[in-house]
């Protein structure tokens, strides 16, 4: 008989965000690769940060310095729904939570208006759960993930243009009101 290795795990990294934040990018948990390189999608085919760099006209960043700040440039926050779980490996359909992150708490303070799911996970964990106590409706998209190899780069980069639009929507409220 195979038993499945499930391994319960804490959440490594803490949020990426500041006052200044007016969107906010959730994804479900990080990948082993990720807690191994001790940061958001560090799996090499994951294609989270090159997207990124796509949809705002950026090379793609490589460390972490560089993608800390492409996000606070773009005042995008980053975290997960997940703060400690048990799963098997990196997949999603494996993972059952334990507890979830406080993301109301991390959304005081900051201008964030617009909430992204990164994958279905994450998106039906946050509207299920977290939602009701944010009160702001998310848009789930495509994961970024390689294991989501029916969406090529150019589909994501299609898909994922309501983060660009809630960024530049609130660049223009706040300079409007300069």
């Amino acid at each position: 008989m195979n038993t499945i290795n499930r391994q319960g795990i804490e959440h490594p990294f803490l949020p990426i965000a500041d006052n200044e934040s007016r969107a906010l990018i959730l994804g479900s948990f990080p990948s082993v690769q990720s807690r191994a390189n001790a940061f958001y999608y560090g799996h090499p085919q994951n294609r989270f940060w090159k997207l990124l760099g796509i949809l705002f006209s950026e090379p793609a960043p490589e460390t972490v310095k560089e993608k800390t700040a492409l996000l606070q440039r773009h005042h995008i926050a980053l975290w997960d729904v997940v703060a400690s779980c048990a799963i098997e490996g990196s997949a999603d359909s494996t993972l059952t939570p334990y507890a979830l992150n406080d993301i109301a708490s991390l959304i005081r303070g900051t201008e964030i208006k617009h909430i992204f799911l990164n994958g279905q996970k994450a998106g039906k964990l946050y509207r299920t759960r977290l939602e009701p106590e944010t009160g702001i409706a998310a848009v789930i998209l495509p994961s970024t993930s390689p294991a989501n190899a029916a969406w090529p780069l150019d589909r994501l980069a299609e898909a994922w243009q309501p983060l660009v639009g809630a960024v530049f929507e609130r660049q223009v409220e706040h300079d409007e009101h300069l």
